[in-house]
């Protein structure tokens, strides 16, 4: 899907640049209770010591919020996406 060749004098736009990976890659990170705030407006009152991970896609939009990593990378499966970690 992205045929964009990389070399030392390339520079991206912020457009072009939220678009590598899109619909290849999806990045996975644990979330902290602000983050997923963020996200989820009426959150319930999580856990003390709750982990969250979220799926996002390659422009960063959060596409799904769970509690287990290995159930977000399995997500990114599923929609034939590859997940990466993000730390």
């Amino acid at each position: 899907m992205n045929d964009f060749k990389f070399d030392e004098e390339t520079d991206l736009t912020q457009i072009e640049f939220a678009h590598l990976g899109g619909g290849e890659v999806a990045y996975v990170r644990e979330l902290g209770e602000e983050q997923v705030i963020q996200v989820i407006e009426n959150v319930p009152d999580l856990p003390e010591n709750a982990r969250l991970y979220g799926l996002y896609a390659a422009d960063g939009t959060c596409m799904v919020i769970t509690d287990s990593k290995d159930a977000a990378h399995a997500n990114a499966l599923e929609q034939d996406l590859q997940p990466v970690s993000v730390h």
